[in-house]
């Protein structure tokens, strides 16, 4: 099993505003300590040619996306809270708004498997609706992939 993360996060400005130019230029960087980082395996890219495009999408204004697969917790937390990430991880106040809902949802999916946006934003509503769970869980609340396993295929299509 691989693990997949969506966050999200309201811009406090557009994306190409003076009050990001820091948030910007960090994109690139980041980007490529996580597309290095052990047990990274995918991350949603708006441009496969320009490392400092951002996946910005329709869900609500100025929403930015972060969505990624990971070998394991631990490697998605060591990238996070263990490396140059944690520099701009620290100032996401400087640059998102504040958020009263969970913004960021974790799920187990079968080693291979890319999910889809929908698929992503559909986990983070059932965190926010229904809580932590093997389906949709974050770090305070997390749940291993032996849990998720054992959850039975015909209970998750009823759902």
């Amino acid at each position: 099993m691989h693990l997949a993360e969506l966050n999200i996060a309201h811009l406090r400005a557009p994306i190409d505003s003076p009050e990001l130019a820091d948030f910007v230029a960090d994109l690139e960087p980041v980007n490529a300590i996580a597309d290095a980082a052990p047990g990274f395996v995918w991350r949603l890219k708006e441009s496969e040619t320009d490392p400092t495009a951002t996946v910005v999408h329709d869900y609500g204004d100025h929403l930015l996306l972060n969505f990624s697969v990971w070998e394991s917790l631990e490697s998605l937390w060591n990238y996070v809270y263990r490396s140059g990430h944690l520099a701009s991880l620290r100032r996401r106040r400087e640059w998102f708004l504040r958020m009263a809902e969970p913004y960021m949802v974790m799920w187990w999916i079968p080693e291979g498997h890319i999910p889809s946006l929908a698929e992503g934003m559909e986990r983070l509503e059932r965190l926010r609706t229904q809580g932590p769970s093997p389906e949709a869980f974050t770090f305070k609340d997390s749940y291993d992939s032996s849990e998720a396993a054992s959850r039975p295929a015909a209970a998750e299509a009823r759902k």
